[in-house]
Order: structure tokens, then sequence, then C-alpha cells
């Protein structure tokens, strides 16, 4: 409920070369990081380097940030969609500002070679196709900070393998016929699944996995199994996800069985957005994710209420609050909170402010909230301890951290605001940027309502699946877990 102090050149989510991550995977295989392009090992019976790649070899790049592998051997069936996810791909990368390899040789399974990527992407591999000194260069790869992105047969790869069992999330047990299905978007902030409505209906090969990886990876997507003929494994069926895995960052879609898919511009989007997330050019939540319930799903306000001037606008079609005008609150009147984590999506489309307030009591008057409850604040340009990530006007969030892990405006983010007793802890797109204890006992954090701001005109911020968890309490401000 502020107004802009003297603004600084805002924070911005975008890895450097000479980034830790960067100096991670470079660390993999130190000699051989300035080799051309053209000497990366072709295997006799497989693609030629793809055309991004020439391209690429061509200006001398060779920073691991920017260039992504595809890697599509196959020991079993093979998917006559193969040439066309390359190409796709490619295509993305032209567009996307990354080069791309593609090969079907494992040789390229070194610590030098892979340590040229910033993400390698199994495109529908089959079978065993990495032996054991492979194996060991990519999840050493993998330990230093390396992307995986796995395409739908990716899952049917590498059976006796338990690291990759564990990067790919799950593995393949079967497939009915190819037909239409309907696709449950559950995370609508990642950037693979951020442009798609609540519901996708798309065609494809459906598989069921042997195992339900929703506790330990971030489901993006699940499919009705009511839509369709053969689904195996119930009323959750995750189809999508992410995680970070054992240093790395992994990226797994069930689809992308038909060449029509590597046309089909939604699932063109899918696919980059998990690219970017895998390269570290996106950031996301990818924690796992239970026992959550909606307090705004994207269809309607029940439950809220506006408190002073302005209002925000609801868009049922893409699921959103946004602000408008101010300054004013739209509060949470149907519940009091006490112990809990508040999780919540949100986009600025350009220098803008808004914030989370928690912990105040129930008032009509949006100055309350200021006066008896904390402010978590969205902002890209303001004093540290008012900009993003802080507690308003009390504590600035570690901005080395939140700098690295915030998307730009136009972008989705993810807050988790915990709050136990008098301490609150916020994570930006799963990466903890705070941890205050509050000592004010007219601000106790032990109950209150929660609301979002809508800060003034100009000021467009939106807001998008807005959900709670009930946490144990715990007493104090003690700072262990």
């Amino acid at each position: 409920m502020h107004p802009h102090s003297s603004p600084h050149p805002g924070p911005r989510s975008r890895r450097r070369t000479g980034s830790p991550r960067s100096a991670r995977l470079a660390a993999v295989g130190a000699a051989t990081l300035l080799l051309a392009l053209t000497a990366l090992p072709a295997a006799a019976s497989g693609p030629a380097p793809s055309r991004a790649a020439a391209s690429s070899a061509a200006a001398g790049s060779s920073d691991p940030s920017d260039r992504v592998l595809v890697f599509s051997k196959t020991a079993g069936f093979r998917h006559d969609s193969i040439p066309d996810g390359i190409a796709a791909i490619e295509e993305l990368g032209a567009q996307g500002g990354f080069a791309v390899d593609a090969t079907e040789d494992a040789a390229a399974f070194t610590p030098d070679n892979l340590a040229r990527y910033a993400a390698v992407v199994f495109l529908s591999t089959t079978g065993d196709v990495l032996d054991p000194a492979q194996q060991s260069a990519f999840e050493r790869y993998v330990r230093a900070g390396g992307g995986y992105v796995g395409v739908h047969a990716a899952a049917d790869t590498e059976y006796d393998w338990p690291f990759y069992e564990g990067l790919v999330g799950a593995y393949f047990q079967s497939h009915p016929a190819i037909q239409q299905a309907t696709v449950d978007v559950e995370d609508r902030a990642h950037p693979a699944t951020a442009h798609l409505g609540p519901q996708w209906e798309r065609t494809d090969e459906w598989y069921n996995y042997r195992a339900n990886p929703r506790d330990r990876v971030k489901v993006l997507a699940s499919l009705d199994e009511t839509s369709y003929e053969g689904g195996a494994m119930g009323q959750d069926h995750p189809i999508s996800w992410c995680q970070d895995y054992r240093g790395g960052r992994a990226f797994y879609t069930g689809f992308g069985h038909t060449k029509e898919s590597y046309a089909d511009p939604a699932f063109r989007q899918h696919l980059l957005g998990g690219i970017r997330y895998a390269t570290d050019a996106a950031q996301a939540d990818c924690r796992p994710e239970q026992g959550y319930r909606p307090l705004f799903d994207g269809t309607s306000t029940d439950g809220w209420k506006q408190a002073g001037p302005g209002s925000f606008t609801l868009d049922t079609a893409s699921g959103t609050l946004t602000s408008t005008g101010g300054m004013g609150l739209l509060w949470y009147q149907a519940r009091e909170l006490r112990s809990y984590s508040l999780k919540l999506d949100w986009k600025v489309s350009s220098d803008d402010n808004s914030g989370v307030f928690i912990g105040f009591p129930a008032s009509d008057d949006p100055w309350s909230a200021v006066d008896n409850g904390y402010e978590v604040q969205i902002d890209a340009t303001d004093a540290p301890d008012r900009t993003t990530g802080s507690v308003y006007g009390f504590q600035s969030a570690d901005l080395a951290k939140r700098d690295a892990a915030l998307n730009p405006p136009g972008e989705w983010n993810t807050y988790e605001i915990r709050v136990q007793g008098e301490r609150l802890r916020i994570w930006l797109n799963g990466v903890k940027i705070n941890d205050f204890t509050n000592q004010d006992p007219a601000r106790s954090l032990r109950q209150g309502y929660v609301g979002i701001q809508n800060h003034g005109e100009g000021d467009e911020v939106s807001f998008r699946n807005i959900r709670v968890k009930d946490l144990p309490a715990k007493s104090g401000g003690h700072h262990h877990r």
C-alpha cells in the first residue's frame, strides 16, 4: 500500500556466461570446451549435425549456456516422428536463442563433450542406449547442474539404471491406441504449461507408467482417464512433470508420439518451455506439491472481498485476477489462517507494484492490513527492503538468490509464503529468498487474513492459482526446521 521510492535498476533473471551453473558444467570437462562442433562424434547410421549446430560452429560458439544436445538413439521401438522432433527443436532453438546439435552416437556422452551443453534432450530414446562409462559421464553432468529433457519414449529407456529412473521420473508400462484425450493442466505458471488453459484436448499415444511419480516431482499436467479408453493409472495419471534432481533440472513430457505433435503450436510451446526450464533460461517451482486447497481457482471470487478503491478484473478464460486502480486490497474473508503455506502465481507486465498481505485482522479499511500485518512485496525496482521478495519496510530478500530465481515481466512467478508461529519464510520459484521473524505483538502472525494488493493506476499485476495448505503450529520464532 505504499508509493514507489527512488528506483534502481531492476533484477534480471537470465543466466550469464560465467554463472555458477555454467562454471560447474565447465568443470566436468574443461579440456575440450573449445572443440569445434564438427568434432562431435556421429554414428555411421545417425543424422548429420543439425543446421543450427553448423551455423553455430561457423560462429565459433562454445558457451554451454546456449547449447542443447538432442539424443535420439534407439535400441528398441523406433518412432518415425524423431526426425520431425529434431527439426522442431532446431526451429525452436533458432527462435529461442539456443544452438542445437543432434546425434544418435552415444560416444557423445563424455565429460568433456557434455560440458558444452546446458541440457540434453532424450527424444523418444528406447532401450539400453548408454554403456556404463557413458552413464557415469551423464550422471556427473547432471550432478554438476546439467539439464535433462525427456520426450515421450524417454520413459522407455535405461530400465536397469536407477539414477535414470529417478531422473525421468517414471518408467513406461503400456499404452492404448492413439486417440484424443483431455489433459488437465495442473500448473499454469511453469513455462511449459503457462500458455495452456485448464484443459487441453489433444490426440497422442497415452502412456501408462509403472509408478506414479507425484510424491517425487511437480506434476504439470495429468490425464483424465474418463476421456479416453485404455488408461490404467486411475484418477491420478500424471503425463508431464518437472523436478530438481541431484543438482540438475529435469523435465519430462509424455506427449510427442505422433509426427503431427511437432507441428502443433501448443505442443511446440510446451516443449520449448520444458527446454527453457532445463537450461535455466526460465525459472519455476518444481518441488513436489500435494495437500493444497484453492482459495482462488480462476472461476470466481467467492470468499473474497474488496477493501478500498480500485478492483481486480476476473478473466475466467485465463483464470486470472488482474489489478485495476487502487490503492486497495482484495482479501480472503471466508477464513482466518493460522499456521499455513500460501502459494500463488503472479505476473507483472512491466515495472508494476503489488504485494501479498498476511496476518492482518478483518477490516474493510485496506490500511488496517498495512498497520497490523505484513506485505510480501512485488515490485521490480525499489529500495532493497521494498522490492520483490522483501517483507515490505522490514527485511530485504536475499537479492542474489532473488535475482537468480526471478522471471522477467511477462512471465509467471510462484510465491510460497510459509507462516508458522511468528516466523515468515518466502520462496520464489522454489528458492528460499527470505526468512523473517516478527517481534511486534501488534503484528502477530499467529493468526490473520490474507489478501492481494491493487496498488494504483498503471500497476497491472495478475494473479492465478491461489492455494493454501494448513501446517502444524510451531511456537516462537526459532529458525530450525
